[in-house]
């Protein structure tokens, strides 16, 4: 087995007086993709914001890469190599297309992340629309240049947030080859996903939450075996 990239221990956080994660615990090894499943609600994009302490408050251990984190503000997180694409993206409107992707400095500890080539190879529509404004792009392409962003920075452990939602199913499928060739190149990836169906043969391993909890855990290969459970927890 690789070497742990990520060791979540106990984890509790808050937003305010609202304690919403119970103790999860969720471990993810060096060129692993893992998904987080659940209902609307239940923890899964929290998990991905208190591993960067973007939550009010956390308590627990969370261990990247070996190092513990739990009392390191965001930025040294990221530095550790944590690139987090959040469901709203966060695209400049007023900048291009390029622009946007020569804006993250460095993080991680080889410093420098993809060149805008090896990027516009694995993104063909943001070379073609690199003058374009970010408010210009299309659902899909803002969620590639999302993703392109992050990949920028040298960042080597990500963390997607619902990439694939509300968009067409020839970009959701062009988000499925990319997570191939970025696990193929060795990067870890954690992904937040409501759609099953795009996540399924895309992860290693599963975690189903429920109400700030892990519930469940298995393997890809265990996956017709769980599909009851599924059913249950998430009504696939």
């Amino acid at each position: 087995m690789s070497a742990v990239a990520l060791e979540i221990k106990g984890l509790n956080a808050w937003y305010g007086e609202s304690h919403i994660l119970h103790g999860v615990d969720l471990t993810v090894h060096q060129g692993e993709v893992v998904t987080l499943l659940g209902r609307n609600g239940a923890g899964r994009t929290t998990t991905l914001r208190a591993i960067l302490g973007l939550t009010g408050s956390r308590t627990g251990s969370v261990r990247i890469d070996g190092t513990e984190t739990i009392e390191l503000p965001t930025f040294k997180i990221a530095k550790l190599g944590v690139g987090y694409c959040p469901e709203e993206r966060g695209i400049f409107a007023s900048l291009s297309c390029e622009e946007n992707l020569l804006l993250p400095p460095p993080v991680g500890a080889l410093g420098g992340g993809m060149s805008l080539s090896e990027i516009y190879e694995m993104f063909p529509n943001l070379l073609e629309r690199r003058h374009s404004p970010g408010t210009r792009l299309s659902g899909g392409e803002q969620q590639m240049l999302a993703v392109a962003r992050i990949l920028r920075t040298g960042a080597n452990l990500l963390l997607l947030d619902e990439i694939s939602e509300g968009l067409a199913p020839v970009i959701v499928q062009a988000l499925g080859r990319m997570i191939k060739m970025l696990k193929a190149k060795g990067y870890t990836i954690v992904m937040v996903e409501q759609n099953f169906h795009f996540a399924a043969p895309l992860a290693d391993r599963f975690y189903v939450m429920e109400h700030g909890q892990i519930v469940e855990h298995f393997d890809a290969a265990e996956l017709k075996t769980k599909q009851s459970v599924l059913t249950e927890l998430l009504g696939v």
